[in-house]
């Protein structure tokens, strides 16, 4: 059976529905039903006006797509390395729910796509002779963050063509979206930070970079671009106004990640710290008989200040940094650090948002850092219940009388303000079954107590079955959060 539908506006030839029936004793009967399906569609514009795959699609997209160059570079190499791979031949017509389900349980199975077949994976493309950096492949999903990027792109295009009536309707509405990895942000304890900050310092420009970006929690790209115009001395106040993009040896200066430039209040230790680090800009500058003009870049290998820092190279110094200390980190986790100490600190999470740049009117901060949020939370209430009345001695239940705990307050011994500390963790997920408390050793750090301070903290919830402890070994939580 075959309808004509018009003309096709990829190729600009006739554009035919069709369907095939088989032989058989039902044939002339299915045929008419099927002419009639062909024809509904027809009708009701749902059929397809061209016979384009998908990676036809992809090119017709990327061709209109308004996008920044990194992320374009991004959503290229999902393109090139899963889409055109198991979709790019595909035409959109028989594009189905089920065949999106089938491309994304394949992604989350093994990123190479191997589809179960044995294969070797060689250390390089070129000829070579086979060592210990070649072996048997093994399967790796891909995250779910990058495949739920990829369900938005094939969702941004669809889009696109059911507005360029290549379909008639939408494939994508028939496949379930997959679920967006969990934030987990990792930032490093106060402890490990004091480590980084000392570290760095052995370098007075490196050590002005990794303390900024702990003060302040601006992305790498920010902190190349920022200029000394940027820093207001007598308000205290730090302006970013753009960011140093880089892909691979090509960089760029461009606004920021959400177009908006935003102001930070800088601590009176950092803002001395930026007068004495511009002093010795001034006079490294003055040393090679040049002046170091009002714009300069803050942190620049010219002593000029003309030329902004490699993104990619502070990325790389910081990772090193952080192995010869013993830790596996990269520099977006100070961002995090920053963050975290804000909100346990009671700052609220607009302000927190206003700092980072976050979009969305916190909406970001929460989803990413909620675990954090639900901790200060706790600890909030605990500081409303400290100020309401006393309660009576007990109260009445099910015709006993059962005796109700003395709120924990900023007055109580401090043991007791610790194990509430760590139950309140425990109450908001931020500690789960089965995951390991701080030591002993960090608790009296963490707290500013004694060793038995800390120990009599541990003895207190292990009294109430909420963690378990066994001797040579950390204590883990044994309870459920609420």
């Amino acid at each position: 059976m075959k309808v004509y539908a018009g003309t096709d506006p990829i190729t600009g030839k006739r554009h035919d529905l069709t369907d095939t029936i088989p032989p058989g004793p039902t044939a002339k009967k299915d045929a008419q039903k099927a002419l009639t399906r062909l024809l509904g569609q027809l009708d009701e514009k749902r059929n397809p006006r061209t016979k384009a795959t998908v990676g036809q699609l992809m090119d017709r997209y990327f061709e209109v797509l308004n996008v920044g160059e990194t992320t374009r570079s991004t959503y290229d190499g999902y393109v090139k390395n899963h889409i055109r791979p198991l979709l790019g031949d595909l035409p959109l017509s028989r594009l189905d729910g089920e065949t999106l389900d089938s491309f994304y349980a394949e992604l989350r199975r093994c990123r190479r796509h191997c589809r179960g077949r044995a294969t070797t994976e060689h250390r390089t493309n070129r000829p070579h002779e086979c060592d210990e950096r070649c072996g048997k492949h093994q399967c790796r999903p891909l995250a779910d963050s990058s495949i739920s990027q990829i369900h938005g792109i094939l969702s941004g295009a669809m889009k696109r063509s059911l507005r360029w009536r290549w379909l008639g309707s939408n494939p994508m509405e028939q496949a379930a979206r997959p679920t967006p990895g969990r934030p987990d942000p990792q930032p490093p304890t106060p402890e490990q930070a004091s480590k980084i900050a000392t570290e760095a310092w052995r370098d007075l420009d490196w050590g002005m970079l990794v303390w900024l970006s702990l003060m302040t929690g601006a992305r790498r790209g920010e902190l190349c671009a920022l200029r000394w115009d940027r820093v207001d001395f007598a308000t205290g106040i730090l302006v970013i106004r753009s960011s140093i993009a880089q892909l691979g040896a090509k960089m760029w200066e461009k606004d920021t990640k959400t177009h908006q430039q935003r102001r930070i209040t800088l601590d009176d230790l950092t803002l001395a710290l930026l007068r004495a680090y511009l002093r010795r800009c001034k006079e490294r500058a003055k040393a090679v008989a040049l002046e170091l003009p009002d714009d300069a870049r803050v942190f620049s290998l010219l002593p000029d200040g003309s030329d902004w820092l490699k993104p990619d190279s502070v990325s790389q110094r910081y990772t090193r940094m952080c192995e010869r200390l013993g830790w596996d980190m990269n520099l977006h986790q100070l961002r995090h650090y920053s963050a975290t100490e804000l909100i346990a600190a009671g700052v609220d999470v607009r302000t927190v948002a206003g700092r980072l740049g976050h979009g969305g009117g916190g909406t970001t901060t929460l989803r990413v850092y909620s675990a954090w949020v639900s901790e200060a939370d706790q600890r909030a209430a605990g500081s409303l219940a400290s100020r309401m009345p006393a309660l009576p001695v007990g109260v009445e239940g099910d015709g006993e009388r059962t005796a109700v705990p003395s709120p924990v307050t900023e007055d109580s011994a401090p043991y007791l303000r610790i194990a509430e500390d760590l139950r309140g963790a425990i109450r908001c997920g931020a500690l789960k079954l089965g995951d390991q408390l701080p030591t002993i050793a960090v608790l009296g750090e963490r707290y500013g107590v004694a060793i038995s301070t800390a120990q009599r903290a541990i003895a207190t919830l292990a009294d109430a079955d909420q963690i378990t402890v066994s001797r040579g070994k950390r204590a883990t939580v044994a309870v459920e959060a609420i």
